[in-house]
């Protein structure tokens, strides 16, 4: 089959240097029973993956011509290649158990990718992902950083960041306009990080929606109890504030009228 072509609209930027691809694969974590790769593309990361001791490797990717040329090129294990959406299809549609992640994600659903891995945080022990820089510097991020966000908080309450290296430009085809980062987030010990989850994502997201604020005026509309930690908290930004912090602040809301 000939070639098939990276398609803007899909966010794809295929990687050509087998080095940096091996460095990939190589940041996996082994032994893994089951293996999600998202985006395999040409399949540059696909011909090494295939290789390692997995008990169940899924290859999904959403470009049509991907699918057909990968089971071609990879005839023995075209049954793992399946054309879907990722961000959509029901994960116990792809494994009944845990499954690590891997993949050079398409830039424009790399955070929603992330997004999805918290939903299903308890099934999900690592991911390694090759993602715009930006992003990447953004989830790692420490307290205090002006790049530390939403998913900076989020991800960190359930998961240990490791941002491993960056990838230039020039590797890719066709090359992007920003340089990528691979990052590694792995499921830590917490199984519970002691508050109303729900009730904790909707504080992190309404404290940094207005993160120029201190959190007195950022959390104005929500009732809390009087404390005097809290008034101390109160009086920094969101992006001060760790994944603790966060949790303390929505221990001490008297009635949750946040928005789901």
């Amino acid at each position: 089959m000939e070639p098939i072509r990276a398609k803007k609209h899909l966010g794809q930027h295929f990687l050509k240097d087998e080095n940096i691809a091996r460095k990939i694969v190589n940041s996996l974590s082994l032994p893994c029973s089951s293996l999600l790769e998202i985006g395999p593309g040409t399949g540059v990361l696909t011909k090494y993956l295939i290789e390692l001791p997995v008990d169940h490797f899924i290859a999904i990717d959403v470009d049509r011509e991907s699918i057909p040329y990968l089971k071609s090129t990879f005839a023995s294990h075209a049954d793992c290649f399946i054309e879907g959406d990722f961000l959509r299809k029901p994960v116990d549609e792809l494994f009944q158990g845990n499954f690590s992640i891997i993949g050079n994600f398409p830039y424009n659903i790399s955070t929603q990718i992330f997004f999805k891995v918290l939903e299903n945080r308890n099934r999900v022990p690592e991911v390694v992902g090759m993602l715009q820089k930006e992003v990447a510097e953004r989830i790692a991020a420490p307290p205090g950083s002006k790049t530390y966000g939403i998913m900076s908080v989020l991800l960190q309450a359930w998961f240990d960041i490791e941002y491993l290296f960056t990838v230039d430009e020039h590797v890719f085809v066709p090359p992007p306009k920003v340089k990528s980062a691979v990052i590694r987030i792995k499921r830590n010990n917490v199984q519970s990080i002691g508050c109303d989850e729900k009730l904790f994502f909707s504080i992190v997201k309404t404290a940094f929606n207005q993160r120029r604020k201190t959190l007195r005026n950022g959390l104005k509309s929500i009732q809390f109890k009087n404390d005097e930690r809290l008034l101390q908290l109160f009086t920094k930004r969101a992006e001060q504030l760790g994944v603790e912090d966060f949790v303390y602040i929505t221990n001490q809301v008297i009635q949750p009228e946040l928005k789901p």
